[in-house]
């Protein structure tokens, strides 16, 4: 028996940095959405018990350092699970990108093994153990928009965000999220959070007010180790996207369109100028 899960990539529409914490975690406000970019785990039953996990990517570990093999070392040994599984993850996300690949892969081996495995896990339960592995593999066993809090733990349903289409723009170049926050000094942002004001837009349908207030708090330290993303940024901007922003830690570039044949154009244009450029939908459309 096999059995494929989907692996939806993310984009932050606002990512608000509040404070360092007691536990040396940042405290976070986070809009985030799925879009239809997204990798495919397939997992076979296997008689021993081992995991196994093979991937598409010659460069990614397979071993404990993969985010999967951790979320499913950690449900076993929750659960007391002694049976054997196979994962193949074929990538289409791309790597380093701040569209949470890797957190989206573990969060499909949790939601896939909770019911392969048949454990009757809650939402909540998957989560609290997500939360081991990374901070954005929380939402991404919710998915959908939503808001998202904590250190990226709390996760509140919003909304579908209102349709449009999506470009991503990914530079040849990939940023660590550890160094972006270990750069990230709090009390010198210049950014003012807009988290909020994101998710009251989307909770009125207000397309306008939303993409005039997203952003991201870690643009100023991610384009001052790599300028020239404030110009890919700038770029976007001036091929008319609505709400161009930064996902995540970075590198990745996104902005809106509601109007077809300017997103083609934008589309078109990035693609003779950036390594990686998609143009998607989102999976939660109105």
């Amino acid at each position: 028996m096999e059995w494929i899960e989907r692996a939806p990539a993310k984009i932050n529409l606002a990512l608000d940095v509040l404070y360092k914490r007691d536990d040396l975690y940042h405290e976070l406000e986070m809009v985030m959405a799925s879009v239809d970019l997204a990798d495919h785990l397939t997992f076979t039953p296997l008689e021993k018990d081992e995991i196994r996990i093979y991937t598409n990517k010659v460069f990614l570990p397979v071993d404990t350092r993969n985010h999967v093999y951790q979320a499913v070392k950690l449900l076993k040994d929750r659960c007391g699970i002694k049976k054997g599984i196979k994962i193949e993850i074929d990538k289409k996300i791309p790597v380093a990108a701040g569209l949470g690949g890797g957190s989206t892969d573990a969060a499909a081996a949790l939601r896939a093994l909770n019911k392969i495995w048949d454990l009757k896990l809650s939402v909540e339960e998957l989560i609290a153990i997500g939360n081991q592995v990374g901070s954005d593999v929380p939402y991404s066993i919710v998915g959908g928009t939503a808001f998202v809090s904590g250190r990226g733990e709390i996760v509140r349903k919003l909304r579908p965000m209102p349709s449009c289409w999506v470009i991503l723009a990914k530079p040849r170049l990939s940023v660590s999220t550890k160094t972006i926050f270990r750069l990230l000094a709090v009390e010198q942002l210049q950014h003012k959070p807009t988290s909020r004001i994101v998710a009251q837009a989307i909770e009125e349908g207000d397309y306008e007010r939303m993409c005039q207030n997203v952003g991201n708090a870690l643009e100023q330290v991610t384009f001052n180790k790599h300028p020239e993303l404030r110009q890919l940024k700038d770029r976007m901007e001036k091929y008319g996207l609505d709400g161009v922003t930064m996902s995540g830690s970075g590198p990745t570039i996104i902005g809106f369109s509601r109007n077809t044949s300017r997103i083609k154009r934008a589309y078109n244009s990035l693609r003779g100028f950036c390594e990686e450029v998609y143009m998607v939908r989102l999976l939660n459309e109105e």
